[in-house]
């Protein structure tokens, strides 16, 4: 008779104590927002922007592709569009397009990093309703290549540094602007940078890089406008599935051909995908947008442990993004097979993209994917691949410093730690530092979001004034 009795009672007690979660999941407080005003010449801001996008300082793999001249046009135009920083600061170029700008300040306590790259990548200008590298100024947006991606913050850094010393301001403690020429197709310009860091025993108060937005309409239940700073990023691995045979005649197919297994290799990874894995970045970003949400979604971000599950499967059924930050994710990419349709091929392949979990790494992927595929017959092969990055502090000076930055340049959003989904220079400064931290400094939509990388990309001038003002809050901080 008992269990009668103690079951419901069970239930009750339960409910009651994930509903009490919930209601005393309350938003902690924020960082703090500084009262002052900041100006500018918003004007000449923009017309150094133009210049930096004029030049086709495209990257590629393949090297023999590239235009050294308009990378050079790109350094030699520096001088003059910042003339205040090349008087102020030493300029050193390292090996691989790699450019190093030291701002000496009045003590010597541990120097931030602010960093970019001015490569960009290739453009399909027939696509393009403007010119992609004239930087036209249309419907209040400067059109091209770069202007997100992002030669925005390159010159947005180097502008809020020509202004402030202009007005005669030094910086507490030493500052390095850090530019990359090929962090689009994974250069090592970055590499040289750190390596000289480390080499010279300095290790930065914070590492600021892209990344993050600020942005709307990307947590559930929450409304407001969301500061998201990165604290990690996904390690990315490309892996190839290849399958052999004796290929034949299209017309007397045998069993198993190869595009037969590529195919039931590419379901079984569809159908099976990595498992949920809550990693201290997402959790953190949980626990801080949480408590802004609505209180169905409070109930499951204050019992997060519990309701894993259900959240398991609602990322999987949305996909995107809030999907990827909760596991590894598999895109397949690439296939190919004969070249002729009337012939079995002896050989034929496929490439997926995997973006990797801070909780797994290449070769525990690598194992999953074999496992998961369970065919001795596809080979499945490492193609090249990275480890997720450190995961960076949310407890010190250096978060405290760029939080604050953000909440005072965007007043009334919510700043919030997360997991960036793509891969970026700023990974290889976790040999010096766990206060590396991904930030693009910008106000995006969800369209604007879709042109980096893609047709029509363009930059709002408000967006680019709130991007130059955030350099200068932070630089004040420094």
């Amino acid at each position: 008779m008992w269990a009668l009795w103690f079951i419901p009672a069970a239930l009750i007690i339960f409910l009651a104590v994930i509903f009490i979660r919930a209601a005393a999941f309350k938003p902690k407080p924020q960082p703090s927002v500084d009262t002052d005003g900041i100006s500018f010449d918003s004007a000449r801001a923009v017309s150094t922007l133009q210049e930096l996008v004029r030049c086709k300082t495209v990257s590629y793999r393949d090297h023999s592709l590239e235009d050294d001249a308009e990378f050079e046009k790109l350094i030699s135009l520096l001088p003059t569009l910042y003339p205040n920083v090349f008087e102020k600061c030493s300029f050193t170029r390292l090996p691989d397009r790699a450019l190093l700008f030291h701002w000496k300040g009045k003590s010597d306590g541990a120097p931030a990093v602010m960093m970019a790259h001015y490569d960009v990548v290739p453009v399909n200008e027939d696509a393009w309703d403007l010119p992609a590298f004239e930087a036209i100024i249309k419907d209040g947006c400067i059109w091209g290549r770069g202007t997100l991606d992002t030669k925005v913050t390159f010159g947005g850094i180097l502008f809020a540094a020509d202004h402030l010393i202009s007005e005669g301001f030094v910086p507490e403690c030493d500052v390095y602007f850090a530019f990359s020429g090929g962090e689009e197709v994974n250069g090592e310009g970055a590499v040289r940078i750190v390596d000289y860091f480390e080499q010279n025993g300095i290790e930065p108060a914070f590492v600021i890089d892209e990344g993050g937005a600020v942005v709307e309409n990307v947590f559930p239940g929450v409304s407001a406008p969301c500061g998201l700073i990165g604290i990690a990023e996904k390690g990315m691995m490309d892996v190839k599935y290849t399958v052999r045979s004796g290929g034949g005649h299209a017309s007397a197919p045998k069993p198993n051909a190869p595009v037969d297994r590529l195919s039931a290799a590419c379901i079984s990874m569809v159908k099976n995908p990595f498992k949920a894995k809550l990693t201290p970045p997402v959790a953190e970003m949980f626990d801080t947008l949480g408590r802004y949400s609505s209180f169905v979604y409070k109930v499951i971000f204050s019992n997060i442990r519990i309701f894993l599950p259900v959240l398991n499967m609602i990322c999987k059924k949305s996909g995107g993004e809030l999907n990827a930050l909760m596991r590894t994710t598999v895109a397949f990419t690439q296939m190919q097979g004969s070249a002729a349709s009337n012939v079995i091929p002896p050989e034929a392949s496929l490439v997926s993209n995997i973006r990797l979990n801070p909780a797994d790494t290449v070769d525990s992927a690598l194992e999953y994917i074999k496992k998961t595929v369970g065919d001795e017959n596809v080979e499945v092969v490492c193609m090249h691949g990275m480890n997720p990055s450190r995961i960076s502090r949310t407890d010190c000076e250096g978060w405290e410093k760029v939080a604050s930055a953000v909440a005072s340049t965007w007043k009334g959003c919510i700043v919030s730690p997360y997991l960036m989904v793509q891969c970026s220079d700023s990974r290889h400064y976790g040999r010096i530092s766990d206060r590396v931290y991904r930030f693009s400094a910008m106000d995006l939509t969800g369209e604007e979001r879709a042109t980096i990388h893609g047709n029509n990309e363009k930059i709002r001038l408000e967006a680019l004034d709130r991007t130059v003002e955030f350099f200068i809050r932070l630089m004040k901080k420094c």
